[in-house]
């Protein structure tokens, strides 16, 4: 058993509390030098950043508060700078996130991904393991979402979009942007080559004295194998979201409405306004990127941080014509561009905006800005 599969199944607690709790208990330090281990000092902020209760500016500013040196702690900015450079990509790129980006994918076989991912049997102990636990809790640690991408395409020579989206489908921490553009750095589809992991890098990292496996190789050989027995069967997962049956609204037409959503769930928005306050989870959305009942359930849990919050299933126009809506505001987001009304803006950690073809191209902009804002 691996070790993070010990831990309490409930990983991940909605209250404000408890989110606020973890932010104060980050350690970058520890973090930049064992983040990449299953035990690693990771901060398990992704589910609370990813739904928008927090913001990567937010938990910047609170390790800063601490008295932590920017310098010193550079591995953790850059790993909150992935989520905007994701982000800005997908402001720009829109819907061609779910397309191969830069490159079609070389060596690959058919759109499917292989049976034995979806029923973690691929005899990769850490991987099938991992994959159960994703299952169970909703989350699964960064490397080893890197290992399965590698094993699904690379070795098993699929697409990177059905996989992606199966991974997706059970994340509560789920950000179509960091998920799809993380797949296809793997996948060579918007990095300059593919990306690979052995039995001998997983064993390191996950603790792990397995051998005899069809990774069990040099880098060298894994790329020029051919597709092991393991990985020969397709599958084409079933993902159907079920949303809650919502009642009738209360809305007093002299407030503005504010609307939230499965990407914004920030209870500090504009806190002290007077204002209909209601959650929009829309069919639509939830077809073209569905989610498992675990991920409804951690959206619901989240939202009840917002006071007097109500949820309205059903579209934006639906919405917005029933209820005669006339002052309604929302934030900004690449999903949110067939709403109309006020957009006001995302916390942005740093406001390096557009598409930058390497993350170290936007990196170099967003370390001259951290220089500037928080010189000592």
């Amino acid at each position: 058993m691996l070790p993070f599969m010990n831990q309490d199944l409930d990983l991940f607690p909605t209250d404000l509390e408890s989110i606020l709790s973890r932010v104060d208990q980050v350690d970058p330090v520890k973090y930049a030098s064992t983040r990449n281990f299953i035990d690693g000092a990771v901060t398990r902020l992704s589910p609370y950043i990813s739904r928008g209760v927090i913001s990567t500016r937010m938990v910047l500013e609170s390790v800063l508060n601490r008295g932590y040196d920017p310098k010193r702690i550079q591995k953790f900015i850059q790993e909150l700078a992935w989520r905007e450079y994701y982000q800005r990509t997908w402001q720009v790129k829109l819907d061609k996130i779910s397309d191969d980006l830069r490159w079609p994918q070389a060596k690959m076989t058919n759109r499917e991904m292989p049976e034995s991912v979806v029923t973690a049997s691929t005899g990769i102990t850490a991987v099938d393991e991992a994959i159960s636990g994703l299952y169970e809790t909703g989350y699964i640690h960064n490397h080893v979402r890197m290992y399965i991408a590698s094993i699904a395409c690379n070795v098993g020579q699929r697409h990177w979009l059905v996989p992606a989206r199966w991974m997706y489908y059970h994340l509560i921490d789920g950000d179509w942007a960091s998920n799809a553009l993380s797949w296809q750095w793997v996948a060579g589809t918007s990095s300059s080559k593919k990306y690979y992991a052995n039995q001998e890098n997983i064993n390191r990292y996950c603790h792990t004295a397995q051998g005899g496996t069809f990774l069990d190789a040099d880098y060298e050989d894994l790329e020029f194998n051919e597709i092991p027995d393991e990985l020969l069967t397709n599958a084409s997962p079933n993902l159907e979201t079920i949303l809650p049956k919502t009642r009738g609204l209360t809305i007093e037409h002299s407030l503005p409405t504010l609307i939230y959503n499965s990407y914004n769930l920030d209870p500090w928005w504009n806190v002290n306004l007077m204002a209909n306050r209601i959650l929009l989870l829309e069919p639509s959305h939830f077809r073209d990127y569905p989610v498992s009942n675990k991920v409804v359930q951690f959206i619901l849990g989240l939202s009840q941080n917002i006071d007097n919050v109500q949820i309205y299933g059903g579209e934006f126009s639906d919405l917005v014509a029933q209820y005669g809506l006339v002052d309604y505001r929302y934030k900004e987001h690449p999903l949110n561009n067939h709403y109309i009304g006020t957009a006001e803006p995302r916390d942005w950690m740093f406001d390096v905006a557009g598409y930058y073809p390497s993350f170290f191209s936007f990196w170099k902009k967003c370390d001259r800005q951290l220089a500037k804002n928080y010189a000592d």
